[in-house]
């Protein structure tokens, strides 16, 4: 385990993963549950007080956008439960291993920095970017 959590905490990063991220199948969804477990483990920029899943799904401003969709309310299902757990106890997907953000650029490419920070990489319809090196060094 990467993070301590009650299963209340996973139901809801199972909850958020599938609506940032069921269209773009299972791999996508765990690199969304990679981000969230991330800002939990960084002790920087917007994540410095940060320290569970339910604080990092929750935050204001700068949380996750999924947390408005349909997709994000009702209960998990137990396959989403198991891809939150996956995530919880340590499983990394480059290229969110290391990212605390993503987005969606819709039909454009992904930009080299968002908000300053590097592009990590890109799966399907997300882009990942990571903080600057040297920066977030609580980040496994």
């Amino acid at each position: 385990m990467v993070i301590k959590y009650t299963n209340s905490e996973r139901d809801l990063l199972a909850r958020l993963m599938r609506a940032e991220a069921v269209g773009e199948g299972v791999l996508g969804m765990l690199m969304v549950g990679n981000v969230t477990v991330n800002r939990v483990l960084a002790d920087c920029y917007t994540f410095k007080d940060i320290n569970t899943l339910s604080q990092a799904i929750n935050q204001k401003p700068g949380g996750f956008s999924g947390t408005s969709s349909s997709l994000f309310y009702g209960s998990p299902t137990t396959k989403e439960r198991e891809l939150a757990n996956r995530v919880i106890k340590g499983e990394y997907y480059y290229p969110a291993t290391n990212s605390l953000w993503f987005y969606a650029p819709g039909n454009n490419a992904c930009t080299p920095t968002w908000y300053d920070q590097p592009l990590a990489g890109q799966y399907k319809n997300h882009c990942f970017y990571e903080p600057i090196s040297g920066v977030c060094n609580t980040i496994h």
